[in-house]
């Protein structure tokens, strides 16, 4: 079974966002893999331990993002794909793009990626993708069987689960609870230093300016409000409630 994993590189969860100029900065920061990509990658590793295989990464970023490459081929991959996107100013529907560019011609029975990235939120790119290949996708998966040529998926869906079967080849995005994601071994880290690692630029790929031309843009990026203290409302119920109509109407201004 030949398994595709779409795979970012992120902030870390624990580091403090820092605006500069009305731009998150970079500078000092612990950049890991995806938390969402995370599952992805360690259901492939999975299968390819079951069924046998190969898994394949692709990913699009500078050359800091090899660091996370290393340490999912630590975790099990075989060989990963790095797509440089030099200045390219992208958004999901270029990467989506870039991503199913790279990905036509490979041989593949599975493209597995993440939810969503942590850092845009959008969970847009990966299900791009699918529509780019024309092969089915079912989203946030909880759970995956495999059976011959078709697989039985459950999928999150509102606090209840849904059940798809769905023919290969055809892509998921993991969603917390599919799996715990192993932590990469000593030998597996020394092994990853010597597993292949192609390295593609937006030219090799022979896409039109148009197909790169963002089709949305980001105008502004800032920090939440700051919190305020609560209110307690006091006395009967019906006077806690003209209470509250009050505060909405005249300090929330919502109403």
């Amino acid at each position: 079974m030949d398994i595709l994993v779409l795979m970012k590189q992120t902030f870390d969860t624990e580091e403090k966002i820092v605006l500069q100029s009305g731009a998150v900065s970079e500078e000092g920061v612990q950049f890991i893999i995806n938390p969402y990509d995370e599952y992805a990658i360690e259901e492939a590793v999975k299968l390819k331990e079951e069924f046998g295989g190969q898994v394949t990464l692709l990913t699009v970023g500078p050359k800091r993002t090899e660091e996370a490459i290393r340490t999912a081929l630590a975790m099990g991959a075989d060989q990963a794909v790095r797509i440089d996107p030099g200045d390219e100013p992208l958004d999901e529907f270029g990467l989506s793009k870039i991503l199913a560019a790279a990905i036509r011609g490979r041989k593949y029975d599975l493209i597995l990626g993440g939810n969503m990235a942590i850092d845009t939120g959008s969970g847009q790119v990966a299900l791009r993708v699918a529509e780019e290949l024309e092969i089915p996708h079912v989203s946030a998966i909880t759970k995956l069987t495999l059976q011959e040529k078709t697989a039985i998926v459950e999928r999150d869906v509102e606090g209840d689960v849904e059940v798809v079967e769905v023919g290969l080849p055809f892509l998921a995005t993991a969603q917390q609870g599919l799996n715990e994601p192993r932590y990469p071994s000593l030998p597996g880290i020394m092994k990853a230093k010597k597993k292949p690692l192609e390295q593609l630029t937006i030219a090799d790929l022979a896409l039109s300016e148009d197909e790169l031309r963002p089709r949305t843009t980001v105008t502004a990026q800032f920090y939440p409000a700051k919190k305020q203290a609560g209110q307690l409302l006091s006395g009967e119920l019906n006077e806690q409630v003209s209470q509250l109509a009050q505060l909405l109407r005249n300090e929330a201004k919502v109403i």
